[in-house]
């Protein structure tokens, strides 16, 4: 054999290895499809067996401690919704690797834009010398984000103006309010389509807070507390100050109003305006 056809035989040998050896390897997209079939515990009906001994069905619960904990936060899911969106968030989980593929462990990522789901507003969201300041989240005062909070029903027929603010009389003294609305009625936040009929604050509203009370967490259960058609004019006066920290997206169903102690910890992300969070309510 000369040498020109012993590198040509070799050469193709190489070839059929190579593609041999790429069909056996996992695309990331077949990775997801094998990793995630399905969420353990989000079924109507679920049987996940542990090699044919035990059936493993997870547990996932609202409250906790015999009803003295509530989480108030929001389920991360696809079909969720996002900020004008027809087809909620989409997929934000992938799973690039899975023990099922050969990895020795799984490891998820996720993108997501951080005024997802149940979340925090810092000052840089809507003043743009805020944010090239670093007025990030990680800059907002823990102790406002933890404490005492009273949860309040709003009138199910109107946004939340100054007469309404005025109606509810809240007194002076308390410094963090949940505010629930047609919104939790309605269960916004369980529709994947956005809404811009949601319930919210309009700007006489935002400012007889300022002006009245001493109010520096308002929360309420829609991804924005601005009202849609007073969206950035509110938000400007509740951020003006860098005094009140606002919460999105809260889960309220099936809690009754009164006092509570409230507990929202946002990620400790450098440099953005916002952040999904983990918030809850003791009794």
């Amino acid at each position: 054999m000369t040498t020109s056809s012993s590198s040509s035989s070799s050469l193709v040998l190489l070839v059929l290895l190579l593609c041999s050896a790429w069909h056996m390897i996992p695309t990331l997209s077949s990775a997801n499809i094998e990793a995630y079939p399905s969420i353990p515990g989000t079924q109507t009906t679920t049987d996940f067996s542990n090699n044919g001994e035990l059936d493993l069905v997870p547990v996932r619960r609202e409250v906790y401690g015999g009803g003295r904990i509530i989480d108030i936060s929001h389920r991360f899911t696809p079909d969720m919704p996002s900020w004008e969106s027809v087809d909620g968030v989409g997929q934000f989980l992938w799973l690039p690797k899975s023990m099922k593929n050969g990895s020795l462990a799984n490891n998820s990522e996720m993108k997501l834009p951080t005024h997802t789901g149940t979340h925090v507003d810092a000052p840089g969201h809507v003043f743009d010398h805020y944010f090239d300041a670093g007025f990030d989240v990680d800059t907002l005062d823990l102790d406002v984000l933890n404490g005492q909070a009273l949860l309040v029903d709003v009138p199910r027929d109107k946004n939340i103006t100054a007469e309404v603010m005025k109606s509810l009389n809240i007194p002076r003294g308390v410094r963090r309010v949940l505010f629930r609305t047609l919104n939790t009625d309605k269960r916004l936040m369980f529709k994947k389509e956005f809404d811009t009929s949601y319930v919210g604050f309009m700007k006489d509203g935002a400012q007889w807070l300022v002006d009245n009370t001493d109010i520096k967490l308002v929360g309420i259960d829609y991804l924005s507390v601005a009202a849609y058609d007073d969206l950035i004019p509110s938000h400007l006066v509740l951020l003006e100050d860098r005094e009140i920290i606002l919460v999105e997206g809260l889960k309220l169903d099936n809690v009754q109003p009164g006092i509570y102690s409230v507990h929202c910890l946002p990620l400790r992300l450098l440099g953005a305006e916002g952040s999904p969070i983990r918030c809850i309510l003791i009794k």
